[in-house]
Parts: structure tokens; sequence; C-alpha cells
């Protein structure tokens, strides 16, 4: 669109006393001939903001560029229709005003001065390159899949009912109710928290039975789901049959299996008919009997062992959290039956969080059972039927023996999410294929092997496995949301977790699956830039299908033809451009953020000649922990160097290697990357942006060496927004290393 551009330089907050609005008007008006540029001390109250709307209205101004506070604040009072102004918010205050040292006698630094100057050159240069978004518009289903009808599913399923959502509820087997359906007695969920509770289930299942928005498909399964978040079509087999279902949004809620009790030899498992595990004990409570299965003889004596086959890197390495108080809670069916006999627990640790320690007390108190800090030594079947328990006690110090009639295995859960298959989440690699650039180069991306959803995307039929099989959850910022847009999980499918705890989880993951058809319907993007209405324009013509965006996707965004070619699906996309990134071609972009725009940007800085000594950094930093963390830099009264100049990206994974080329050929002397940190202990924004810009940036070289520069020019650094602390500091040894390296030798060309 042709712009009328205005802009707006606010003198407040401490700005007007380090840099001078007078020559910021000049760069506007002079170098930019912006039609209107106006200063004011605060363009944040009344007067201001209505001055800017004054502006629009009278004076036709379509293209924004604030000068003022930081884009991240002040959302709600510099808001104008996105839909017909672009606008553009060039932090003065956090970035310059406040994190920079003005002279001691008062006056202008040249160096600060300098340094708004740039970022309002780029301010304007990057409206100048913008136009508003247009929204993705389709017909949007609002209704919720719910896959599994146990506690969470249903739970899941009901929460949306009650909020106003039609529900569509599949469950694989004839009835609901799950694991729950199962249990004897359940863990306590009411105050004092000391006695285990009658399961409460059928109240989810009469509830769920008399809501008129919930659909419920049993002995079914999901064959087929085509589409994407808005436009779900599912495929559900049920008695032979296939019935068409379209939904917006989908909740995984298929729950957990007991780790499989053959691999526990070594504990006695498969030795012994008296050793059971902890599913097959809850079986036996809820049969009414509490009896040895080898001979039907009634149970005086029985040794619970924790942590069977879990915290073990051989089996499962995690907790899966309701191990001990299930322990404890059937150590107490042991004495209930026979009030005489005696219960010997074997822990490596009891962990029992929440009110669930009052149960432990309560269990601390009970005669007849007793609690052991050891480690299993041996499990030995005797001729009598009974089972001999050998521990090295740890608080002892000293190896003991038991001798009982049951032994109960406490083992893990473990994400139903293969329906019977084998547990393994890998992903079986064609002989000769070429791994795609996720799987080949960084952390692997593993697609958890199942059929429970069946998805038909590009880069496989089920999600992304995070670890051991248990979906992707943003676990640091957006639990439930997965590595595909619009699918939500819950319950022990996600992570361990019992009942009350399923439960919490299924209305989260109902709100994220409302809160998704919502946004989509209105054209916006889910988690985490909820207010973005762009969406990935593709110039086909110059396409030449290398599938790198296909590939680096990390939400699946993309399909393919029979020829390569990509098919977006824009209501999958999260906007973080990590697929304009990855174009070599770069024909990907979006209205208000693309390739050309930030290049412009770049080469919109002023660099000075090499005889000025003034070097010259670029720092692109990811938007959502770096460069808040800039921000915090701000506020907490802390200085870094004024050579630095700071452009927002979306995410680092969106860096295209042409920026790095632009900023050296422009004679700029550094570049410095801020992104996520990434690894076992927090998580990208958008998954694995971070890595796959690390890894971009090992290519550099080939940029470099054809530019005869040094790989020292370009360092990437992990910044979470916790480290704001550390920034002048990286700053200051990167700025070290540029001295000594010396200037770019581009300059002045």
């Amino acid at each position: 669109m042709e712009k009328k551009i205005g802009v707006y330089i606010c003198t407040g907050c401490g700005i007007g006393d380090v840099v001078d609005p007078e020559r910021l008007s000049k760069v506007a008006t002079g170098e930019y001939k912006a039609p209107i540029c106006r200063v004011n001390s605060c363009f944040c109250s009344d007067e201001g903001i209505a001055q800017i709307r004054k502006d629009i209205g009278d004076e036709g101004v379509n293209g924004i560029v604030l000068a003022a506070c930081s884009p991240r604040v002040k959302t709600d009072v510099f808001s104008f229709d996105p839909l017909t102004t672009v606008m553009d918010r060039v932090n003065l205050r956090e970035q310059v005003a406040w994190s920079h040292e003005p002279q001691a006698k008062g006056g202008i630094d040249e160096d600060i001065q300098m340094l708004a100057e740039d970022q309002l050159r780029m301010g304007i240069t990057k409206v100048q390159n913008m136009d508003p978004p247009e929204p993705f518009k389709e017909e949007i289903n609002k209704r919720i899949l719910v896959v599994g009808g146990g506690v969470t599913g249903m739970t899941s399923a009901l929460g949306a009912a009650k909020a106003g959502y039609e529900v569509v509820l599949v469950e694989r087997e004839g009835s609901l109710g799950g694991f729950a359906a199962k249990l004897y007695k359940q863990l306590p969920k009411s105050r004092p928290f000391r006695d285990p509770e009658p399961p409460d289930y059928q109240d989810l299942v009469q509830a769920l039975n008399q809501e008129e928005k919930v659909k419920v498909y049993t002995s079914a399964t999901v064959e087929k789901i085509a589409g994407a978040p808005g436009m779900f079509d599912v495929s559900i087999r049920q008695n032979g049959g296939t019935v068409q279902e379209r939904t917006g949004a989908i909740v995984l809620a298929t729950g957990w299996e007991p780790y499989d009790p053959n691999k526990l030899t070594h504990l006695g498992y498969g030795q012994s008919p008296n050793v059971i595990t902890n599913v097959a004990m809850e079986e036996m409570a809820s049969k009414g009997r509490m009896s040895r299965p080898s001979d039907g003889k009634p149970v005086q004596s029985a040794a619970f062992i924790l942590c069977a086959g879990s915290r073990d890197p051989a089996h499962l390495p995690y907790c899966s959290t309701v191990c001990c108080a299930t322990s404890l809670k059937q150590a107490l069916y042991v004495r209930e039956k026979s009030p005489e006999s005696k219960v010997f627990v074997f822990y490596k640790d009891i962990r029992t969080p929440g009110h669930y320690e009052d149960f432990y007390r309560r269990i601390q108190e009970e005669e007849g059972i007793f609690l052991t800090k050891g480690e299993v030594v041996s499990v030995a079947p005797q001729p009598d039927g009974s089972v001999l328990v050998e521990a090295d006690d740890l608080l002892l110090g000293e190896r003991i023996q038991v001798k009982v009639d049951l032994v109960v295995l406490a083992t893990g859960m473990v994400p139903r999410t293969a329906l019977g298959e084998e547990l393994t989440p890998v992903v079986e690699e064609e002989e000769g294929k070429k791994k795609d650039l996720a799987s080949q180069l960084l952390i692997p991306t593993k697609i958890i092997k199942s059929n429970t959803l069946n998805l038909e995307y590009r880069q496989g039929p089920e999600l992304p496995e995070l670890k051991y099989g248990f979906p992707d959850s943003h676990f640091i910022c957006f639990p439930y949301e997965t590595r595909r847009t619009g699918i939500y999980a819950a319950g022990p499918v996600r992570q361990p977790m019992d009942i009350s705890f399923s439960m919490e989880d299924a209305r989260g993951a109902a709100l994220k699956a409302i809160q998704c058809v919502e946004l989509t319907e209105q054209g916006r993007a889910v988690h985490p830039r909820t207010w973005d209405m762009t969406y990935p324009d593709l110039f086909m013509q110059r396409c030449t299908q290398c599938k790198r965006c296909t590939e680096e996707c990390p939400f699946g965004m993309y399909n393919e033809d029979e020829k390569a070619n990509p098919l977006p699906n824009p209501t999958r996309c999260r906007r973080c451009a990590i697929c304009m990134g990855s174009c070599p071609e770069r024909i990907i972009s979006f209205k208000d953020y693309s390739v050309g725009m930030i290049g412009n940007m770049i080469k919109a800085i002023e660099v000075p000649e090499e005889e000025e000594e003034k070097p010259r950094i670029l720092l692109l930093a990811c938007e959502n922990d770096a460069y808040p963390a800039l921000d915090m830099v701000g506020l907490k009264g802390l200085k870094y160097n004024p050579f630095m100049r700071i452009i927002p990206l979306r995410c680092l994974g969106s860096l295209n290697l042409i920026w790095i080329a632009d900023s050296l050929s422009k004679g700029i002397d550094g570049v410095l990357l801020f992104g996520c940190v990434h690894g076992n202990d927090y998580q990208c924004h958008f998954a694995k942006g971070s890595e796959l810009a690390n890894y971009r940036l090992s290519k550099v070289q080939e940029t470099l060496d054809r530019l005869a520069l040094e790989s020292g020019r370009i360092r990437i650094e992990q910044i979470e927004i916790s480290d704001y602390h550390k920034i002048p500091g990286i700053i200051d040894e990167f700025l070290e290393t540029i001295k000594e390296i010396g200037p770019n030798p581009y300059k002045g060309f």
C-alpha cells in the first residue's frame, strides 16, 4: 500500500535528557522525508494518543513510527487498527536512555545520539517495508475433539461443553472411565487427606452422558486426521464403519500404560506367581480378595518394592510421581483385609507431593507397615510359595531379609501413545533415505511410533516426542501445547500424574483448545504470537523444491505435493518465520517481516569511517527472551556500550544468512546473535528455532571466507530473561574481540 508515515518522538521518562529530539526530527523529515514528525513529552497521555489518532483520521497517516518506550509495554495504549495502519515502536527508553551512561556534565553524548538516530532510521525503514496483514479467513469449526475417555478426557470434554463448545469424544474401550474404572480405591482428594476414597469416575460418566453438547464414540479409534486448526477432518472407525467429523482443536488424553514387568526379572517377576505389579494388586483388591495367586492362601505379609524399573537408566529413567503414594495406598489394602498382617515397603525415596504428605504421615502411624530406605538386592521364590526379599538397608547400614507371601512391584507409567504397540519412540528411516535437517544435525526430532491420531502431516502421523515417548509440550512457557498447532496433550500422556492432577491438566488443555479455535476464527496465531494476523506468503515461481521449509518447520505447517512443492496450512503456522530463515531462495515472507525488510534495516545503519574509531556491532535479538532481557538491563539501571545496534527477530530461527553478509558488506564490524537457551532444562519458545540458528551459523564460515573476514566477527549467545545482568559483560567482551581483530575492511564501500 502507499504509505504516509508519521514519526512520533517522545521525550518523557528521561529520553529528552539523553538524546536531542530536534536532531532525531531531522533524520525523519530530512533523510526520510516523513510528511509528519511530532515531538511530545508524553505520547502515552490522552493528549498524545489523541494527536496520533487525529493524524490518522485527518492527515491520512497509515504508517506510524513511535520512538518512545519498549514495544513490550503500553501495548493497550498504543493500539491502532492493524488492518489499516502499520506501526513500529523504536525503543528509545529502555534500550537507549536507560541503558547508556550520559555525559557527566550534561549535554548530549554523541555516541548515544548516533545510536538513537540509527534505531530511528531502522524503525522508519521497517515501516516503509511493511504492509497491513490480510488475515487468513475460512469457515472455522469450533468443536473440540477429545481422544481418550478416561478421567482426563471426560474432564476435558465436560469443561469445554460447560464453556459452550460442542465436543466429540473418542474412546477405544467399550465404556468410559479408563484406568480409574479398574481402581479399588483412589488416593485421597478431600480433607484431611488421610484415607483412600472410593473411585468417583462414575460421576464424570453420568455427567457426560447427560451433556447434550458432547457426542461420545466408544469402541472407536481415530483412523485419520486431515486439515488444520479450525478445519480438522476426523475419520473415526467404529463397529467396522467410518464416521466423519469436523473439529477445530484436539485434546489428546489417551492416558498411560504400566511399564512392561517382563523386563523386571531381576526383581522376581515371572519367577514366582506371587510377584505381581501394582496394577495386578489393584485388580485383586477390586475383586474383594487378598490372596496369593499361587495357591489362594490369604496374604499375611507383603513387600512393596518402589521404583521397580523407574529412575533406572536401563528401564525408565524418570520418576512416575504417583507410584509411592499408590504403594502406600495398597499397603493399607493388605492391612484392611488382615489386621495382623505385616507390610514392608522398600523405597529409594518417598515422593508424596502436595496433600499426599498428610496421607504419608497417616501410613507412618499404621502399625504393621514398615518403611525401609534401601536397595533391593534379590527377590527369590521359596519352596513353600513365599518370596524372600533381600535388601541393603541404607539407614541401618546392613543387609536385611524378609520372607513374605506377596511381592508387589511399583511399576512406572508409560504414555499410551502406541495403543499396545512397542512403546519405543523411534522414526524408521528408509534405507538410503536422506534424513531431514532437524534429525540429521540437531537433537533428533523423534516422531512417536503410534497409531493414535494418524495425522496427514508431511512430518509424520503422530506428535513429536520430548523425552521417553511423551509428546513435546512446551514445559517452560506453554504446557499442553504440542508441536502440532491446535493439538493439546493432557494427563498422564503428557507427563506422569495422578487423578487429581489429571483433572486439573484436563481443564487447562480444554481452555487451550478453546483459545485456539477463537484465535483461529479471528485469523490470529496461537502461542506465543497471539496478536499476529500475518502468515507466510510464498513466491512459488522461484521455489527449487529443496524441502527445507517443509523439513525445518517445528510445527508441521507445510505438507508437500507429489513434486515436493510446499503446501502451506496457515492455521497450523505459529508465525515464527523459521521457514523464512531456512529458504535459500528467500521466497518466503510475511506482510510485516521479510528477508528484504531486515536487510534494508541493516543497510540503514550509518557506519563511521575507520579513522573515527567508532565500531559498529549489530545485535540480532530473539523477541521472546533476549529482547526483554535487553529491556531488563535498562530497567535495572545497568549500562552497555552505545556502539550496539539492535534488531529484534521473531525467533532466532528466522535468521537468514544473507543478513550476515549484508552486515559485513555494509562495514559493520561484528554481529552478535541472542537466542533462547535450549537443552534439557530450557526450551526455545518456538521449540527448535534457537538450535536451527546455531546450525546455520556453523555454515557462516563460507560467507566469511568469501569476504576474507575473520570468524570471530560473528558470535551467538543463549540468553534467557534472567540473564540480563550478563549482557553488558557479553557486549564488552565481544567489543574487545573486535578491537583485537581490527576494523571491518569493507567500511566506506
